[in-house]
């Protein structure tokens, strides 16, 4: 609707003809000053190019200034948004909002300090809303998916998530995209339109994680015994949590399946979020070590053929 309001406001061909006509006019009118009285018509061209030259001088001006103090509004941003702790992922939303905005708005102030007409411009702008549109739908989606993030916060600055194939790092979150770091350091940057629309895992949200072992040994194995050895194990590590913590259980061990050449067992054992990877290996070479040493063994791969005469 607001488009086909703004329409019939963009010039049609008969304007710009005549706008056309009315600049060879003036061509003409000074062809024949010049002719006529050469001092005037060149004393009136150097008052309209010093006057030009001014408009230029002071569109300059204000765009160094606004510039500058487009700086300062995002460093007094900045400096707010520390002082208030304000959540980061906000922070660098709202201030890459601002700075697109005010930037914006410095451009249309210079133009029109040069003596364009705004109004025009508005108006061509406006009758080319649609084609725009189109052209910048993808850009409309990224910018609300960023909207429909920063409502729900699925995630954080400084979050380690996996999303559209990428697991890393929040570095930074932009009008219209995220910014991750992988953990080989590379940096991925995700349009928020296809991050709103899909699946997100994030995986430092909840303060507490769960790990998990399997454990493949052989047949005969005795599943008591075994058990036991691996809780044995798993609470020799003073960072794997107890049923002290709220909603966190004690570690537990179970026989997990039949399998065709071993069976498997399963530990669990629940960690903080930042011990997470150094608990899972540490542990995982406990497991290999000590089990041995008690006796177990671990099998190979075996297929048993029976041979008919």
């Amino acid at each position: 609707m607001f488009f086909l309001q703004t329409v019939p406001f963009v010039p049609s061909a008969d304007e710009i003809e005549k706008q056309v006509d009315s600049a060879k006019i003036h061509a003409g009118d000074f062809a024949e000053a010049l002719v006529s009285n050469p001092s005037e018509a060149m004393h009136q061209l150097l008052v309209e190019t010093v006057n030009f030259g001014l408009k230029v001088l002071l569109a300059f001006v204000i765009y160094i200034v606004g510039a500058w103090l487009i700086k300062l509004v995002k460093k007094a941003l900045r400096k707010h948004f520390e002082i208030r702790h304000t959540d980061k992922t906000v922070a660098s939303f709202v201030g890459s909002f601002t700075s697109v905005t005010l930037t914006l708005l410095l451009i249309i102030l210079t133009v029109s300090t040069l003596g364009v007409n705004t109004t025009s411009i508005a108006a061509l702008l406006a009758g080319g809303g649609v084609a725009l549109g189109m052209a910048l739908s993808g850009t409309l989606q990224n910018f609300s998916g960023g909207l429909l993030l920063l409502a729900f916060k699925p995630f954080k600055v400084g979050d380690f998530i996996e999303a559209q194939g990428y697991a890393g790092t929040v570095t930074e979150m932009s009008i219209v995209s995220t910014r991750l770091t992988l953990p080989d350091n590379r940096s991925v940057t995700i349009p928020h339109g296809t991050l709103a629309n899909g699946n997100i895992n994030n995986y430092t949200r909840n303060p507490v994680r769960r790990l998990e072992w399997k454990v493949a040994l052989s047949y005969g194995t005795d599943a008591e015994a075994c058990k036991s050895k691996l809780l044995e194990i798993l609470a020799a590590d003073p960072r794997v949590l107890d049923d002290g913590v709220p909603g966190v259980s004690g570690p537990m061990a179970a026989l997990f399946s039949l399998d065709d050449s071993s069976i498997t067992f399963v530990l669990r054992g629940w960690v903080k979020n930042s011990d997470y990877w150094d608990v899972y290996f540490s542990v995982n070479e406990s497991i290999y070590k000590k089990l041995q040493e008690s006796g177990f063994s671990f099998p190979f791969p075996q297929l048993d053929v029976h041979v008919k005469p």
